[in-house]
This record gives structure tokens, C-alpha cells and sequence, in this order.
């Protein structure tokens, strides 16, 4: 029976060839992008899942709420971790560690007084000590987890890392093996593990111990600090077995306001949090530099998007079924008069609609590779399509298959299975099995398709929008023309560095030279607590800190509002703050807090100068406090502000070669690095404009797919009312009438489904903005952009059919039966 029933159906669809080939191709879109989507979102969620205490795992972050604004941050001061250790219960492990913040030269010393084997930027560098691999768990393959890392200048290395520093030589055999980090610091291997295969936010390479750093590069003062946080000092803690997360974070909190040293009047309030493990890669609430996060956001736009492309499609299958409907009404007539059932003729289109949904599913299969490669940069790296190796890509399209099938068959199996036969054979499908409900259900459907599609077009014009805005808004500094270069952070670096500079003034295409921390938009950030008594109360403030010359302001173009610039000084004894500082003290004007001293540290220093606010971060933050000091003594990131471009477009060309050629000069075994400052701006919205490329598809597929649809609803129509057409024809109707009859009532659905559409759009777009603290504006014409495109677009789709049928012999038409 089986056999007949496919039999049967590839029949009907090799017979209506063009039909066919319409449906797969629109439920193969959808089956593709559903695909595609099922591929991402399961590889984000599949994120730290091999941990087996993973629900007893957390991050300890922390916000502030200071002058009506609040903070969030995940650095933690290097007092926290052993103070928690020591003082709170119910913990199994407290974890701190802190993330390198360059990537170091790696030199592995050669026998017999050879050459050492160099390894330049090297990733995945991290100090941390012994707890850490109580929280993640390592298969070792030589050396303890108990004491590989309880002492200064040890390392414990990941396989790939082991092999690739010392190849051919076992674990065991690397035990005891130094090498030099950046030339000045050695350290001794004392353990090996093996990578971890799953997909984790985890990639270390190399674990230096964290004795190292506070023995070899932090000041005595930092360990008691608790008023100074860095981005990449991390902690991490796993509970005990029933312990309460609410009850942890509120001691963690209560500890540091016992050490904090709050004076009266201070209104600032800290509050530390338990970040879930599972949490870390998806909520940017808490990003740092030091972990690439996914969207939530963005996954459930995915899925949005798969959702909406699947319904296209099954609604475009159902639109071009019941199009047929009257071209198939004398089989049904015919099959039901020699007995058959409508059990079984609901069967027969239930196995049409399989068949085509296999057909689009293997094409689907053949397909989406081609869609990973050509959406690579959107497309996580890591993603990867083998059906044969991954069974819950079989699975999913197992199921995917079934769904489709009853959602795009099912309607129309019961439609056209509940022809009468005597109705049909006597052609009058139109009365008998077609009343007014199945012509609403088959509008509502179109117009669902439309709505769908008007609101991807009104949600792409306002993404393009709003990344415009980003792009091209004033920061509050100078962008272009900009290039920095970063030399490394060792100590013959650090000597040569003023050699260097020289240098790069005396090349007449570069129009100014400056040193600093980093430039004034950048994601990794210093902040410091700073306090500020203005004679009744005491003001404390967690403060972002940047380093930089007397050229800093002046390359980048920052207005200096009041005061003068800093003066030249290796020491941190005199700042510029920033507006936004100067109203959290309480100042209104910039002139009157000139003068005024802040306590940073212990250490008075004044305010010399007050610089208009300025975007630190992208523009999904607020501008925060900020101090800028000339303590440029360990700072390493050199500024260019080049020439203009001459006729022939050289100009930069030849600066970056000439600034190269001195970098080699000083630092010849150093790699040059060169970026410009503009470019890392744009980068930094790469999600949105990833987003705006995707919506930009969707879009295209949507309308392609809903035009399929609007196109099987007037082949439909115009089928049903060929006499009539004739017979107003006859009448003396024109083409231009027929046209404007025909074309009325689909336009009027395309007006309906703007009209639903636009409130919805106008609710998502705003609640998709708020992800920004600086916005574009929704104005009302991106909404009637959308309507007036998609109206163009329905009518000229309508026109290949309307104007056939308007211009055909009103003869032929008379006679058709």
C-alpha cells in the first residue's frame, strides 16, 4: 500500500513540475536555515558542560551603585580571594586567578650553547594556583594538582602547549624543563594535563603560578588593597554540596564591607554576586576582554528567524496546494466514486507532502555547507556539519521532517479530501468545497506571511540605523588617521622605548607621537577607588584610570573644558578628570573643582584639568568616571597621528613601513604589530553588524518566500473567476480594470499585515535598543518604508499573473470548464 501511495505522489508531483519545484525550493529555505540555526545554538549551549560539579560552580562579580548609576564588574581586588577563603564556610574551593595582558614571548634555552627557540605572541597564558584545578577538572599526565603550582616561578602545561615548546619528549620527560617569558622571567615546568575537547570558555594553555606574579610584578601594597580591581584578576568558586548561593554572596558582600573602610557620607553601596557557571557565556552584563561571549539575545533571534522561515515555508506549501485544488477536484472525484476513503485519500496528500519534504530536506544537507562557508564570519569556527559523525543532526531532521509534514500537509490533505464527488465531477468545487472559512484561513495565512516579512524589513532598516549611528556618532575624541603600535612588556623593552619614540618624530608623515595605557575607547580598563572630601562628608568613587603623555589629549582630539594639560612626569602627581567625575563630586562647574585634590591611595594629588566626557567602551555603556594621569613609566602603547593622505593615497602607506622599519631597529626579535583606531572601534560592534547581515537574509528569504506564497493564492483566484474575468471582458472591461479587481483584494491583505506588523516591530526595535546606553531615534519612516517596499514588491509579483489573465482571449476564458 505504501508503495502505491509513493508511487502515486511522485506522479502528482513530476506532473506539476513547476509547482513542485516552487514548494521544495520554499521549504528547503526553511529547513536550511532551520539547519544552520540548529548547528550554532547547540554548539553556544553545549558550553561548559562536561564539568560534573558545573551547578556548584560560580564567578564572583560585583556591581556599585554610585550618584543614580550603577557598575558592573568581574575584576576582583587581590585582597578578596585569600580573605574569603579564610573567613567564610561552605566553600570547596575559591579559585583566583588573573589573565596575562599581552601575550608573551616564549624562549625555550637550547643545548650546547645554541640558539634558544623562540615562540613570539603566544595565547592562552593565565596565573593561577592550585585551587583552580579543584574547580576544573584535568586528567594529568605528569606532576600533582595538589603542588605543582604552590611555589614561585612553576608552570603547569596543557598537552598541545607541552608538545609544542618540547616536541618529542613525554610528559614525564618535561618535568623540570625551564623556559623564559619575555627574556626575564623563568620559570620550571612542574606538571602536564590534557587539553580539555569540549567546548569551553577555559582555553588555557599555560598555568603560571600565581606566587610569580606577586613576587616578580606587583607591589607590596596591592595585596591588601581592596579598593583596586583589574579585569583580568578573576575568582572563581565552587560550593559545598547544599550551600546557598544567596547566603555566599551576601557574606562575600558583608566581608568587604568590613574591609573596605567606608567613611561616613560615602553613598556608594557594593553588592557581590554569584555568577551561575552556565551563565558566563551568555549574560555580556558581566564581559570582560578575557572571555568570548554569545548573545542570548542574538540565539533567540536565530531561532526566531528559523521559526518564521519554517512557517513560510509550510504556509507557502499549504497556499500552493489549495491553489491545485480545482486542477486536482476530478481525481479526488474519481478516486472517492470507486471507494475511496477519506481516510485514505487524507494519506495519499500526507505522502506528497513527505515525499516533498524529504526532497527539500536532502537538499537542504547539500546546501548547508555552502551556507557555513559563505556565512563564515558570522558562523562560530568551531561549527561544523557532519551528519554522519553528529546523530542530533539526524535526529533533529527526523523530527523536522515529521513536523513539516503535518504542518504544511495536513490542512490541505483534509481540504481536498473533503471534496463531494458528485460536486466535483460536475465542477463545482468552487461552491461545494470551498466556503468563506477556508478562503479566510488561506488569507489569514498570507497576511501572517506578510506580517512576518514587513516586520524583518522594518527590523533591518532600524539595525542598518542604529549601527550608523555608532559608527559615524561623536565620541568625544578623534578616531581616524590613527595607528598604534604595542613592543613588548620586558625590561629591555621598557629601556628602549623613549629611543623609539624619537624615532617615530622625526618621520615627517607621522603628525604627532603620544605613550600610553591604551587609547580612550578600549575594553580593557584599570579602575581604582578614589576619594574625595569636599569639607562635610568624604565621596568615594570607583574611578576607570588611564595612562597617557602630554600628546594624549592632544592626539586624540579630547576638549580640555577647564584647567591645562598634564605636565611631563613618570609618577601619578597631578590628573584630568573627566565630566562625568566632576558631577559625582558635586561640581557643576569645570572651573571650581580646578585645584581640588583627590585621595588615591593615601596619595593627595590635584586636579589639574577637567576634559569633556568621552565614550570609554562601546556605546552599549554609559561614560563613567574617569581619571587620565602622566605615570607612563610601565606603558607601552604608542599612539600615531598621521599626515593626510597625499593625491597618490601613499601617505600612510609609507608611514606604517617607515614606523616598521624603526620598531625592527630597536626591537629586531619582536614581531610588529599595527592596528588602526578606527577599525577596533568597528570591531567592537561586529555582533550588530553580523546581526544586520543575517537580518538582511532573513529578510530577502522572508519576502521570496511570502511572494511564492501571495503568487499560489491569485494563481488560485484567478483560476476560480476565469468566466468571470471573460464576461467583464465581454462587458468592456479594460486591462488596467482587470488588473486593479484582481490586484485590490492581495493588496488590501499586504495593507492588513502592515497595519499588525508595525506595533510589533515598534515594541521589538525599542526593546532591542535598550541593549545601548546611546541610541538612534525610531522615527515613523522606517515603517512606512517597509509598507510602501512590500506593496511594490506584492504588486509586481501580482502583476505576472494578473496581467496574463487580464489580456488572455475573453473567448478561451468563456469556454474553459
Amino acid at each position: 500500500m505504501m508503495k502505491n501511495y509513493l508511487k502515486s505522489a511522485w506522479r502528482i508531483l513530476v506532473k506539476h513540475k513547476i509547482l513542485s519545484l516552487i514548494k521544495v525550493l520554499g521549504l528547503s529555505i526553511g529547513i536550511s536555515a532551520s539547519l544552520v540555526i540548529y548547528l550554532i545554538v547547540s554548539y553556544e549551549l553545549s558550553f561548559d558542560k562536561f564539568e560534573k560539579d558545573k551547578d556548584r560552580i560560580y564567578r564572583v562579580v560585583w556591581t556599585i551603585a554610585d550618584a543614580g548609576e550603577k557598575y558592573d564588574f568581574t575584576g576582583i581586588t587581590y585582597a578578596m580571594p585569600p580573605a574569603i577563603e579564610k573567613e567564610i564556610t561552605g566553600l570547596d574551593a575559591v579559585a583566583p586567578f588573573s589573565i596575562f595582558n599581552s601575550n608573551p614571548k616564549i624562549s625555550i634555552p637550547a643545548a650546547n650553547n645554541r640558539e634558544p627557540v623562540v615562540f613570539k605572541n603566544q595565547s592562552g597564558f593565565v596565573y593561577a594556583d592550585e585551587n583552580y584545578f579543584k574547580l576544573i577538572t584535568y586528567h594529568w599526565l605528569a606532576g600533582s594538582e595538589n603542588t605543582s603550582l604552590q611555589q614561585p616561578y612553576k608552570t603547569v602545561l596543557t598537552e598541545s602547549a607541552a608538545s609544542l615548546y618540547f616536541p618529542n619528549l613525554q610528559p614525564e620527560q618535561i618535568i623540570g624543563r625551564n623556559f623564559y617569558m619575555n627574556d626575564s622571567i623563568a620559570v620550571k615546568v612542574t606538571g602536564v594535563v590534557k587539553d580539555i575537547t569540549a567546548n569551553t570558555d577555559f582555553t588555557f594553555k599555560v598555568f603560571v603560578s600565581k606566587l610569580t606574579l606577586e613576587t616578580a610584578r606587583l607591589r607590596p601594597q596591592y595585596f591588601n588593597n581592596w579598593g583596586s580591581a583589574n579585569g583580568a584578576s578573576q575568582l572563581y568558586v565552587k560550593l559545598a554540596e547544599g550551600a546557598s548561593p544567596d547566603k555566599i554572596q551576601k557574606a562575600i558582600t558583608a566581608l568587604y564591607n568590613r574591609n573596605a573602610l567606608k567613611q561616613p557620607g560615602d553613598n556608594y553601596v557594593v553588592n557581590y554576586l554569584l555568577q551561575p557557571l552556565h551563565d558566563i557565556h551568555f549574560n555580556a552584563r558581566y564581559n570582560t576582554y578575557s572571555i568570548p561571549q554569545a548573545s542570548t539575545t542574538v540565539l533567540l533571534g536565530l531561532l526566531a528567524v528559523a521559526l518564521f522561515l519554517l512557517l513560510l515555508g509550510c504556509i507557502n506549501f499549504i497556499n500552493l496546494s489549495t491553489a491545485q485544488s480545482a486542477q486536482r477536484a476530478k481525481e479526488i472525484g474519481i478516486r472517492k466514486t470507486i471507494g475511496g476513503s477519506k481516510k485514505q485519500l487524507v494519506f495519499q496528500f500526507l505522502t506528497e507532502a513527505f515525499l516533498l519534504t524529504c526532497i527539500a530536506t536532502i537538499l537542504s544537507i547539500i546546501l548547508t555547507p555552502f551556507i557555513l562557508k559563505a556565512f563564515s564570519g558570522f558562523v562560530p569556527e568551531a561549527v561544523k556539519f557532519n551528519i554522519l559523525q553528529q546523530p542530533g543532526i539526524l535526529m533533529f531532521l527526523s523530527m523536522l521532517i515529521i513536523i513539516v509534514t503535518l504542518l504544511s500537509g495536513f490542512y490541505p490533505a483534509v481540504i481536498l479530501s473533503s471534496y463531494k464527488p458528485i460536486a466535483v465531477l460536475k465542477n463545482q468545487t468552487g461552491t461545494a468545497a470551498s466556503g468563506t472559512s477556508k478562503v479566510s484561513l488561506r488569507k489569514a495565512l498570507t497576511i501572517s506571511q506578510f506580517v512576518i516579512a514587513q516586520f524583518l524589513i522594518m527590523a533591518t532598516i532600524l539595525v542598518s540605523k542604529q549601527i550608523s549611528y555608532t559608527l559615524n556618532k561623536d565620541l568625544g575624541f578623534r578616531k581616524d588617521a590613527i595607528v598604534y603600535i604595542i613592543t613588548s612588556y620586558n625590561d629591555v623593552a621598557k629601556s628602549h622605548k623613549t629611543t623609539l619614540l624619537n624615532m617615530l618624530r622625526a618621520i615627517p608623515e607621522i603628525m604627532m607621537v603620544s605613550l600610553s595605557s591604551n587609547p580612550p575607547n578600549s575594553g580593557n580598563t584599570s579602575l581604582e577607588s578614589m576619594k574625595y572630601k569636599d569639607g562635610k562628608k568624604e565621596i568615594e568613587t570607583d574611578v576607570e584610570e588611564k595612562f597617557g603623555d602630554t600628546n594624549y589629549i592632544k592626539l586624540y582630539g579630547i576638549k580640555l573644558l577647564a584647567g591645562r594639560n598634564l605636565s611631563q612626569s613618570d609618577t601619578s602627581k597631578e590628573i584630568l578628570i573627566n565630566e562625568t567625575y566632576m558631577h559625582v563630586l558635586g561640581f557643576q562647574n569645570p572651573q571650581s573643582i580646578i585645584g581640588k585634590y583627590i585621595d588615591w591611595n593615601g596619595k593627595l594629588v590635584p586636579v589639574v584639568g577637567v576634559v569633556g566626557d568621552f565614550n570609554q567602551k562601546s556605546l552599549h555603556e554609559p561614560i563613567k568616571p574617569l581619571l587620565i594621569t602622566s605615570d607612563i613609566r610601565n606603558e607601552m602603547l604608542i599612539s600615531l597621528l598621521l599626515q593626510p593622505q597625499n593625491e597618490n593615497g601613499t601617505t600612510w602607506k609609507t608611514a606604517l613601513a617607515k614606523t616598521e622599519n624603526a620598531f625592527k631597529q630597536i626591537y629586531p626579535n619582536d614581531d610588529f604589530y599595527s592596528g588602526f583606531f578606527d577599525q577596533d572601534i568597528a570591531k567592537s560592534y561586529t555582533q550588530e553588524q553580523n546581526l544586520s547581515n543575517l537580518l538582511t537574509w532573513a529578510t530577502a528569504l522572508a519576502i521570496f518566500i511570502s511572494c511564492l506564497g501571495l503568487l499560489g493564492l491569485v494563481m488560485y483566484t484567478i483560476t476560480q473567476r476565469t468566466k468571470e474575468i471573460g464576461v467583464r471582458k465581454v462587458l468592456g472591461a479594460s486591462v488596467s480594470q482587470i488588473i486593479a479587481l484582481i490586484s485590490k483584494d492581495f493588496l488590501r491583505l499586504v495593507l492588513i499585515a502592515f497595519i499588525i506588523a508595525t506595533p510589533l516591530a515598534w515594541i521589538g526595535i525599542n526593546q532591542w535598543l535598550q541593549n545601548f546606553a546611546y541610541r538612534t531615534t525610531v522615527t515613523s519612516w522606517i515603517f512606512g518604508a517597509a509598507g510602501l517596499f512590500m506593496m511594490a514588491v506584492a504588486f509586481i509579483t501580482l502583476s505576472f499573473q494578473t496581467i496574463k489573465a487580464a489580456i488572455a482571449n475573453p473567448v478561451k476564458s468563456l469556454r474553459t470548464e
